[in-house]
């Protein structure tokens, strides 16, 4: 296995090129930690190389030793470097010791929109921890797949990716440009557009979402915009008591999607 022992070989250049990759020409992510590099693995990314604590590999640490040995295995350049290195190289404050470039997949919207799906679309969630967790709460309760316009923080940059926990990699995520093309596409097809609003819309609870819908979600301070609302079919509010204004995007879609599989798996 090749040593890093300094901050200036050229594979610390490349691992910090990917973690400030553009969305708009994405063709490889960054991954941080080995539940990360576990789960692209087990899900057929393909990884092109992966650094681990040369520090964890001589305390024989049994997780990191065996993810090396299983990336080595499928073909992977696997390096070990120290971990003052290994700080150069993640832009995570605090490093877990193994990190690894994976090639990026595109998602396409006909693969997002399913028969009876729920697809959610967060619109101008900034914050990428966010994002990331509106991924794995679609992922946990059986959604068909999620929809990122680019106002809102990159699905597949490391903190939404790490926020996700991997669930980005089991669940259809497409990033796309513009919400109208995602509005066309679901139409297309019939499925229903739907805006979730703080106040005014018909209750989540007796909403019915047995049906395929796809569902915008908007920050929590600044909300869906009139172009957005303009475009949905219905408007669909989260019950709250009268002195919250509002819930954070990721608890919404979380309160949401639940509730969808909860209609749907009591439906005969």
């Amino acid at each position: 296995m090749k040593k890093i022992t300094s901050r200036q070989n050229p594979l610390v250049a490349r691992f910090r090129a990917a973690a400030r990759t553009n969305r708009s020409n994405r063709s490889q992510i960054l991954l941080d930690g080995t539940k990360l590099v576990e789960d692209a693995l087990a899900a057929g990314v393909s990884i092109d190389v992966a650094v681990v604590s040369s520090a964890e590999l001589r305390k024989n640490n049994r997780k990191f030793t065996s993810l090396a040995h299983n990336l080595e295995a499928n073909g992977v350049t696997v390096a070990a470097a120290t971990n003052e290195v290994l700080s150069s190289m993640s832009p995570v404050s605090s490093p877990s010791g193994f990190v690894a470039i994976a090639a990026h997949r595109p998602v396409r919207l006909q693969d997002v929109y399913r028969r009876r799906g729920l697809t959610l679309a967060p619109v101008g969630v900034q914050d990428p921890g966010n994002v990331g967790a509106i991924i794995r709460a679609a992922d946990a309760a059986g959604a068909s797949g999620v929809v990122v316009s680019s106002g809102s923080a990159d699905p597949f940059g490391w903190r939404a990716l790490r926020g996700a926990m991997g669930s980005s990699f089991r669940l259809p995520v497409a990033d796309i440009n513009h919400i109208s093309a995602a509005v066309d596409a679901a139409h297309e097809r019939g499925i229903d557009v739907i805006a979730a609003v703080p106040r005014g819309g018909r209750s989540l609870y007796a909403f019915d979402l047995t049906e395929p819908k796809l569902i915008f979600l908007g920050s929590e301070g600044a909300g869906l915009d009139d172009e957005i609302l303009a475009l949905a079919d219905a408007r669909l509010t989260v019950p709250m008591r009268q002195h919250v204004q509002s819930l954070n995007a990721a608890v919404a879609a979380s309160l949401i999607v639940y509730e969808a599989r909860r209609q749907r798996t009591r439906r005969p």
